[in-house]
């Protein structure tokens, strides 16, 4: 597990029911690609989130794979339709298998 890892989330509270809103998310990690060398010329080891996923209420609203040259800390802005109350589920996915994930819930 990378250290220092922390997901946020930026979801409103409430909404009305079919109503698009802006979903705001940052996991700080590292994202080493593999291809960088230390102080002494040895491989950093490749340390990447290389999946996020987002679902509401079960249903999956966004799956995206990343890739080694992605940056530092990625940063998602996405819109989702609210179709009633519920919550959204993050989950990022790491190279060592370590999981992270956030819920956030909308009233309707």
């Amino acid at each position: 597990m990378a250290s220092g890892v922390k997901p946020r989330v930026k979801v409103p509270s409430s909404a009305s029911a079919g109503e698009a809103v802006t979903i705001k998310t940052l996991i700080s990690h590292p994202m080493e690609s593999g291809q960088r060398k230390d102080g002494d010329g040895n491989t950093i080891p490749r340390s990447i989130i290389n999946r996020f996923t987002c679902d509401y209420n079960g249903k999956n609203i966004i799956d995206v794979t990343m890739e080694p040259a992605i940056s530092t800390n990625p940063y998602f802005e996405f819109m989702a339709t609210v179709p009633e109350a519920g919550e959204f589920q993050f989950t990022w996915y790491d190279d060592d298998g370590s999981v992270y994930e956030e819920a956030k819930a909308v009233s309707v």
